[in-house]
């Protein structure tokens, strides 16, 4: 594979920025500005609940989209940090799936979205015990269904580090993650250039909301994360000792997906962008792809965080090369 490629044997033509969306910047916040609102209202959908058997009376949810079956398989679809099921590139997914003949789960994880309230812990980004618990469910409610899962950001660092741990054991038969900190301390010192300042106050603010509105947060857990001024102070003083990681460089090294991707073994797509203003490349381009012929990377100039609105299309390319990636699997 050189270095920029789409990693696919055949798909999309090799991603390329559509204007006026140039750079990363534009790519990432594309959403957000135009806000390209997909709907359901001709689909058959209804709401699934997943109880988390951990004492703490929590759930996952997420809306299911078409009928299951020995069709095609399950397209499960797994948001990133402070995102939820009705985040706009999920629905846009969504609709894409379906367009294609898909049945679709978008999915909320731990305390996202509508069951903020609801919950008492949240998800983070090794917390991979959820998904084991929400691929067994939907196994045990559908077993006849096929799953495929696709996880974006911090959704996308969840879902490999869950393929890496369960190896064959996994339940998914492919997989996609779209711009994962696959390196969370990398990521971390990226994220937190003055560049990103920007970014940075809008994490950090919908981080704290989501977090205090959790039940029963301690007083004490209350005012660390009213306190953090960086996702980083926020990770070490409310994430890392709250979830039993100490600090924050012992949760980055925990829990991040890097060192689990050797020992995936169903076939999976990762995709990601030199230019994401919030991921750096370099921990991909550390990884020995060809020591896993399990992994196709997809490593593109340009695209954003996920973002990859490319010029040959409407349709987001990551998307697409998803789509190309499943046929060629023959799925």
């Amino acid at each position: 594979m050189t270095e920029y490629s789409t990693g696919l044997a055949v798909g999309p033509p090799k991603f390329a920025e559509r204007w006026p969306w140039r750079g990363g910047d534009l790519q990432t916040v594309r959403n957000v500005l135009r806000r390209p609102r997909a709907e359901f209202s001709g689909v058959a959908t209804r709401t699934l609940t997943f109880p988390m058997a951990d004492g703490t009376g929590d759930i996952l949810n997420g809306e299911l989209h078409g009928p299951t079956g020995p069709g095609k398989p399950l397209v499960v679809l797994i948001h990133g940090l402070t995102g939820c099921f009705d985040s706009e590139y999920i629905r846009a997914s969504a609709a894409w799936w379906l367009d294609l003949g898909y049945p679709v789960l978008r999915v909320n994880l731990r305390a996202a979205g509508p069951i903020n309230r609801l919950c008492q812990e949240q998800y983070f980004a090794g917390r991979t015990e959820d998904l084991r618990a929400l691929f067994a469910a939907l196994k045990a409610e559908m077993p006849a269904s096929d799953i495929v899962a696709i996880g974006y950001s911090l959704g996308g660092n969840m879902l490999l580090k869950y393929l890496g741990e369960e190896g064959e054991r996994a339940v998914p038969v492919a997989a996609v993650s779209v711009s994962a900190p696959i390196d969370l301390a990398a990521t971390s010192a990226h994220f937190e250039r003055r560049r990103n300042g920007v970014y940075k106050h809008y994490l950090l603010r919908r981080m704290r909301a989501m977090s205090l509105m959790l039940r029963d947060l301690t007083p004490e857990y209350a005012a660390a994360v009213t306190a953090a001024r960086s996702v980083y102070e926020f990770d070490d003083s409310y994430i890392a000792p709250r979830y039993g990681f100490g600090d924050a460089p012992t949760y980055y090294a925990r829990n991040s997906a890097a060192p689990y991707l050797g020992s995936i073994r169903m076939p999976t797509l990762v995709i990601h962008a030199d230019n994401d203003p919030w991921i750096p490349i370099e921990p991909y381009r550390r990884i020995n792809w060809s020591a896993n012929q399990s992994l196709t990377p997809s490593l593109c100039r340009g695209g954003g965080h996920v973002g990859f609105h490319g010029r040959d299309s409407l349709r987001a390319w990551h998307d697409r090369a998803a789509g190309a990636f499943l046929a060629g699997l023959g799925r």
